[in-house]
């Protein structure tokens, strides 16, 4: 759904003032919590959050890659209307060569013209504050490292760390005994998770916004948890990739870290004034997470590249133990926090989000009407590895499969998705085939003419980029 967004706002919901808390987890699958349908993973802490809450089952992540997710959940604007459709890229990265497309050239930093959810609340009164992967800036001094000129700080927050608290990317920095592996039942500490509860304690008494995003559970796949491991690797299927049981560990203990940030609400007694919101930036990484039934997995369009979990508890708004199977996506999350905290909406700016609060207090139906779009006019995976990975979007087979550049639009349970490269469109009924195996364009063509007329239609309306063909390798002269 590409549309601009009204300004009105419910005056009753404006005088409630929740806090805010949004958990986003880094490359975490739709069906990786045990509430979600995982029959390994063991995840008390989220499985608890949303028996106290709403479940979502057809919730979406704005882009099936990291950064323009993120971009979006942080706008409330759709990676085609701010042109960051890919991960960051440093300047001196170049395009991929000798494919037939020319994607558009890489996004580098998300301007500090673009209005964040915490330049919004932050005005409004509330304390904002940021933990965790940003990655919506070049990288820097190090990897993921903060922009002193486009990080969250610049970007609305007061206050926030990019600590990689105990995650792998933190390993290089650890000391010889901070690598040791960890007794049964020792999760480790994490700094990252002792700072934002830091900040839930120094602002108890005052509305806040906290943003807590995860590295969990993005590769490199390493813990010093070697007891979750174990026990993982006695659970898993038989001849599962063993990397599967370090996934396993951190999918645990991404659900154990979730649980001291609840504790903390509990123990200051805030879990009933706060907004509790988890999710995840895209599907799940291919080798390690078991996506099916439905089909592909982070990079590409298909259901299981974009569909997340997603979790809402606020106590005595949000009906407990409920679930849900309205189509939502990332980019509704800024006019849905405005309208809990009764701030207006940024003015003058085009939004693609809209408000849930009437869908998530019981008062409005699912929108059957509604479109949902996502583009991704780049080639993935990049360089020599895309001749290595599969040449077909599978499900369920553990291997990295080409993703070329496309667009995709939803409207109702019907699914278009078009490859640029191949120049055409194929159309999945969601609610017969989720697993999007059976191409019904052919039998439908007035559907698959009509759709594909929306999707363009929206893509136009945010001015979207688009791959270009790429120049034919110039012809030796004959000697």
């Amino acid at each position: 759904m590409l549309a601009a967004v009204g300004s009105a706002l419910a005056p009753a919901v404006a005088a409630e003032r929740p806090n805010i808390v949004l958990i986003l987890a880094d490359d975490l699958g739709w069906r990786d919590l045990r509430c979600t349908g995982s029959p390994w993973h063991d995840t008390p802490h989220l499985d608890r959050l949303a028996a106290q809450g709403m479940r979502f089952t057809q919730a979406y992540a704005p882009a099936p890659i990291c950064s323009a997710s993120r971009a979006a959940i942080l706008t409330g604007r759709s990676p085609a209307r701010l042109g960051f459709e890919f991960v960051v890229k440093d300047s001196g990265a170049k395009l991929p060569s000798g494919l037939p497309l020319t994607p558009p050239p890489y996004p580098r930093e998300l301007p500090l013209s673009e209005i964040s959810v915490a330049e919004v609340l932050g005005p409004a009164g509330y304390a904002t504050g940021f933990y965790g992967k940003w990655h919506l800036n070049q990288h820097g001094g190090s990897y993921l490292s903060w922009s002193t000129t486009h990080g969250p700080l610049q970007q609305g927050f007061a206050e926030g760390a990019a600590d990689f608290g105990s995650h792998a990317y933190g390993d290089l920095a650890r000391g010889a005994g901070e690598k040791d592996p960890l007794p049964a039942g020792d999760y480790g500490r994490d700094t990252l998770i002792e700072k934002a509860v830091s900040f839930l304690r120094a602002h108890r008494r005052e509305p806040f916004f906290l943003y807590l995003s995860h590295y969990y559970v993005h590769d490199p796949i390493r813990t010093r948890a070697q007891w979750l491991v174990d026990k993982y690797a006695a659970r898993l299927p038989a001849g599962a990739d063993p990397l599967r049981a370090g996934y396993a560990a951190m999918v645990e203990t991404l659900d154990h870290l979730a649980g001291q940030v609840l504790r903390a609400l509990d123990e200051l007694g805030l879990a009933d004034k706060t907004l509790v919101v988890f999710t995840s930036d895209n599907g799940g990484h291919p080798r390690y997470s078991a996506n099916g039934p439905l089909r592909g997995s982070k990079w590409n369009l298909h259901e299981a590249g974009l569909r997340v979990p997603w979790i809402v508890r606020w106590p005595g708004r949000v009906r407990a133990g409920a679930t849900s199977d309205a189509p939502i996506i990332g980019t509704d999350l800024l006019p849905t926090f405005c309208a809990a905290a009764g701030v207006a909406l940024p003015a003058g700016v085009a939004l693609d989000g809209r408000n849930l609060l009437p869908l998530w207090r019981g008062e409005a139906a699912a929108d059957t009407t509604r479109e949902l779009v996502w583009h991704f006019p780049f080639y993935h995976p990049e360089g020599a590895a895309y001749a290595k990975a599969l040449p077909r979007i599978g499900t369920d087979d553990f291997a990295v499969s080409r993703t070329h550049p496309q667009s995709a639009i939803r409207v109702g349970s019907w699914k278009l998705h078009h490859d640029y490269e191949a120049g055409y469109a194929q159309l999945f009924d969601l609610a017969a085939d989720p697993g999007e195996q059976r191409d019904l364009s052919a039998a439908q063509p007035g559907r698959a003419r009509d759709l594909r007329a929306r999707l363009d239609a929206s893509l136009r309306s945010a001015s979207a980029r688009f791959p270009t063909p790429s120049a034919p390798p110039p012809v030796s002269p004959r000697k």
